[in-house]
């Protein structure tokens, strides 16, 4: 996927999206929601934590590291979780990866407002900001196959 914009020489120039990554952070069959804090617009609503991916950065790493940023976890990445989501007209793509704690880290909302672990029947009792709402759908059997 790419976006076109036209440059300064009125000719096409094409784009790839930037990619923002999420960690879908799942321990003991209950999976990490975090509520943001800022900006207004949506403060309280939430997501799977992350970030952007850094320019030379693989997204496995950009997504360590915005871990230890906002929670102050160490963790393991997994395999991907449905599909890529497309933010911002265009200009960015959500891609989450599921992902476990190491070494008995807890997290703690060093950027987020609140945070609660949500099991496969929970999913809906928080508002989702709207690119992580399909990625909540896809979640749910992972959740359900590992209670099991």
């Amino acid at each position: 996927m790419r976006t076109e914009r036209v440059g300064g020489n009125g000719q096409a120039e094409r784009r790839e999206p930037k990619v923002i990554v999420g960690a879908a952070i799942i321990a003991g069959g209950r999976v990490l929601a975090c509520a943001r804090s800022a900006p207004p617009e949506v403060a309280g609503m939430y997501e799977f934590p992350g970030g952007k991916v850094e320019p030379g950065e693989s997204e496995v790493a950009a997504l360590v590291r915005e871990c230890a940023e906002e929670l102050a976890v160490r963790v393991e990445i997994g395999q991907r979780v449905g599909r890529d989501v497309r933010m911002a007209h265009g200009r960015s793509v959500l891609k989450v990866y599921t992902a476990r704690l190491l070494h008995g880290d807890e997290p703690r909302a060093l950027e987020h407002s609140a945070m609660r672990w949500l099991s496969a029947t929970e999913l809906d009792t928080v508002t989702w900001l709207p690119a992580d709402a399909p990625i909540v759908a896809a979640l749910r059997p992972l959740l359900l196959a590992a209670t099991l």
